[in-house]
Parts: C-alpha cells; sequence; structure tokens
C-alpha cells in the first residue's frame, strides 16, 4: 500500500510539472505571435499617408491665400491710379482760368489779320533782319529799349507796394545806363545780381483783385483783356518812346522794337499752332495762364 501511494504521488509530482511547462510554452508562443511589431508597422505609413493629405490642402490654401492677396495688391494699386489721376484731372481744371469771349466774331477776325501779318510781313522782315544783323547785337538792341520802359516797371512795383523792386528797377536803369554803355548790356545783372522783372499796369490791377472782364484780340497788338487793355494804356502814356517827335518817328521806334523782338523767337509761334487742335483757343488760354502767372509773382 505505502509503495502504490508513492508511485502515485511521484506521478501527480510528473503530471504537474509537464502541464505547468507546456503552459508556458504556449503562453510564449502566443506572446510572441500577438506582439505589437506588425501593427506599429502597419500604422507608420497610415500616419503618413494621413499628414501627406492633410498638408495638400494646406498649400492648396495657402496657394490660394497668396492668389487672392497679390489680386487685392493689384485691385489696390489700379484704384490708388485712378484716383491720382481724377486728382491730376481736378487740379487741371482748377487751375485752367475761363475768360468770358463776347467778341468771338471780332476777335476770331482781328485773330486771323494778326496771324497772316506775322507771316506775310513780321516773319519775312525779321528773317532777313537777322540775317543782316547778327544775335549778340538784336540782344543789345533789346536790352535798350527795356532800359527805356522802366517807368512803366518801376510805377508798377511802386504801385503794387514791392519797395524793394522798385529800388532794383532804378538802381537798373542808373547802372546799366552808364556801365552798361545806354542799356546795351545787362550790365546790372552780371555785376550786382539784379535779374530783371517784367511788371505793367494790366499786372497791377490784377494784383488789386480786378478780372480779366472779358477777352479781346487787338490789331497790330495781339491778345488782351478788358483789364490789359487799360493797362497798356497807362503804360503807353509812361512810356518815353510815345513822346517822341515827330509822332512817326515814334511809330517806327515802336516797328523797329517789334521786329527786333520777332526776330529772337522765330518759330515759337508756329510751334504753338502746330501741338493746338484749335489755334484760337489755345492761344486765349495761353494767355490768360500767362498773365495769371505774371500778377501771381
Amino acid at each position: 500500500m505505502k509503495s502504490s501511494s508513492v508511485v502515485l504521488l511521484v506521478l501527480c509530482f510528473l503530471f504537474c510539472f509537464f502541464t505547468n511547462v507546456f503552459s508556458d510554452t504556449l503562453s510564449s508562443s502566443e506572446e510572441k505571435s500577438t506582439k505589437p511589431i506588425d501593427t506599429t508597422i502597419s500604422q507608420e505609413p497610415k500616419a503618413s499617408e494621413q499628414e501627406i493629405v492633410q498638408s495638400v490642402p494646406e498649400t492648396k490654401s495657402e496657394s490660394v491665400k497668396s492668389e487672392i492677396s497679390s489680386e487685392d495688391i493689384k485691385k489696390s494699386d489700379t484704384q490708388a491710379k485712378e484716383s491720382s489721376q481724377q486728382e491730376i484731372i481736378e487740379e487741371e481744371k482748377e487751375e485752367t482760368i475761363q475768360i468770358a469771349d463776347p467778341l468771338y466774331p471780332w476777335n476770331k477776325a482781328m485773330y486771323h489779320f494778326n496771324d497772316k501779318l506775322y507771316f506775310w510781313v513780321l516773319k519775312p522782315v525779321s528773317k532777313g533782319y537777322s540775317a543782316i544783323l547778327p544775335e549778340d547785337m538784336r540782344i543789345a538792341v533789346s536790352n535798350v529799349f527795356y532800359n527805356i520802359a522802366t517807368p512803366v516797371r518801376f510805377a508798377g512795383c511802386l504801385l503794387q507796394l514791392k519797395i524793394k523792386d522798385s529800388v532794383n528797377e532804378l538802381i537798373r536803369f542808373l547802372y546799366n545806363s552808364t556801365a552798361g554803355v545806354l542799356g546795351l548790356a545787362d550790365a546790372a545783372k552780371e555785376d550786382l545780381g539784379i535779374a530783371r522783372k517784367e511788371e505793367d499796369l494790366g499786372q497791377t490791377l490784377g494784383s488789386y483783385g480786378i478780372g480779366h472782364g472779358f477777352y479781346i484780340v487787338w490789331p497790330f497788338i495781339g491778345p488782351s483783356s478788358l483789364r490789359d487793355t487799360f493797362g497798356k494804356i497807362g503804360d503807353g502814356f509812361l512810356d518815353p518812346v510815345n513822346y517822341v517827335n515827330p509822332a512817326e518817328a515814334s511809330i517806327g521806334i515802336t516797328a523797329y522794337d517789334k521786329v527786333n523782338t520777332v526776330s529772337l523767337h522765330i518759330g515759337d509761334y508756329e510751334d504753338l499752332k502746330k501741338s493746338a487742335i484749335d489755334p484760337y483757343v489755345s492761344i486765349r488760354d495761353a494767355y490768360t495762364q500767362y498773365r495769371k502767372k505774371k500778377v501771381e509773382e
């Protein structure tokens, strides 16, 4: 009995031992088969694909944003250019001076008269005159006439209370009459640095706030206005040439001054006519702009 019980104990022990070992091997094999190696490997490409898929719309959205921003910049540039052009047009409209032209038939007729007078008489005579007398001599003659007309400019400066300019006119007259040899040379400008100015009674009236009135073209004289016509009459009383006797001599001196002046500016009138759509209107506008500038100086 004892021996049989021992044998049974030994068999039980062996059975328990082998069952434990076998279960351990099975569990180990199952653990090896269920390791997360494959899952991590399979998950990595899935994550990268998702990132790629997510990056694609981001790049598309960025490109769309850049295109939208560039379009906005272009639109803003065009709007800025259009606004600047409108401002320039408005400024030009404001600067353009409108002058009444109720005497249009008379003015147009006198414009054509002066035009033919220039091309048929003044220009040919001035060309012949410039061929005889060199330009330096013609400039010297122009200086003499400018010096003689000092009383006109002196009175204009004085009436506008331009005291410094009126004193400069006296200094220029005295200096050019002596050092400049009766005004042939502009010695006051070269030696004293006193530049010449253009003043007349028409500018003086304009500085008082008197408008042009209306536009008028005079034969032999050219474009003018009601205000500047009265100013020119006053200038005539102050110009010493008009006091030369006999009257034919005074007219001859004035005509010679006109020919000398035209000889120094041949081509200016032709260029103005070529560049103008309507020469009459262009000359009228140019005259009003020129007089406006002179009044503001």
